[in-house]
């Protein structure tokens, strides 16, 4: 690792980061809401910069202030953290599986998850030989409607979460196969919940087929995606099965009671 690496900093190189974990270090040492006061003189930062931070970090919820001149921490950063808790949890019992579902398809397996109206690619079992001209590079994104996972997500939403989603998204396509119409994307999204599984045609980029299943937490809630990607014309229908399988295996190890239920 560099020298220079951000990791390596004793501290942040932006002065305002520095106080304000400053303040959210003292903040987790007290279940109780405290003082602007109290934050001040622990911190030592001047009454005023302290309510300055304090107020922007109030606005991104990081911070609650249940009465005037009290602060203690908010419940974004406990959604945050089931975020992050979730995502690293379901990597680690994903990818061992994902390398033998690759192994038996030869194709680029991609795990997901759902971040705003996108996905976002997190995990990726492929080789050279899977012969793919594109593959979705771990960290990149797509919108939910154009993606095998992203259908998932979108199935598992109301209708009127649906209509908000598509107004919102304008439904922009990629390609001449992208779904655009909102009874279109209904009827698919109808069919996935049927099914279980989603399909992506060609429509986030052409000459690209994907199959995708879910993957649930000990909650029951969908948190995840794991797809197969294959060029057009070499998605076998024998590799649904192998991946619902997968996907039931890899909930399972989440706690899904669902999933155990059937192991």
């Amino acid at each position: 690792m560099r020298p220079t690496d951000p990791v390596q900093r004793k501290t942040p190189s932006v002065q305002v980061f520095e106080r304000m974990y400053a303040i959210l270090d003292f903040l987790a040492g007290h279940a109780r809401a405290v003082s602007l006061k109290e934050i001040s003189e622990a911190t030592g930062l001047h009454p005023s910069t302290t309510h300055r931070i304090l107020n922007d970090l109030v606005i991104g919820r990081i911070v609650e202030r249940p009465e005037s001149g009290s602060y203690r921490l908010g419940l974004r950063l406990l959604e945050l953290g089931n975020l992050v808790k979730a995502r690293l949890s379901v990597r680690e019992v994903a990818l061992p599986l994902m390398r033998e579902l690759h192994r038996v398809t030869q194709q680029a397996i991609n795990l997901s998850i759902r971040q705003g109206d996108e996905i976002v690619y997190i995990e990726r079992a492929f080789s050279e030989r899977s012969g793919m001209q594109v593959v979705r590079a771990i960290g990149g994104h797509a919108p939910l409607h154009l993606t095998s996972t992203g259908k998932l997500f979108l199935a598992a939403q109301d209708p009127h979460w649906v209509r908000s989603y598509a107004n919102r998204t304008g439904l922009a396509g990629n390609t001449r196969n992208s779904i655009t119409k909102l009874d279109v994307l209904e009827r698919e999204l109808h069919r996935v919940r049927q099914t279980g599984v989603a399909h992506d045609r060609e429509e986030l980029e052409l000459g690209v087929n994907c199959i995708a299943a879910g993957i649930y937490d000990d909650q029951d809630k969908l948190i995840a995606g794991l797809s197969i990607s294959a060029p057009t014309g070499r998605l076998e229908d024998s590799w649904i099965a192998r991946l619902q399988e997968t996907v039931q295996q890899i909930s399972a190890e989440l706690g899904n009671p669902r999933a155990m239920a059937k192991d």
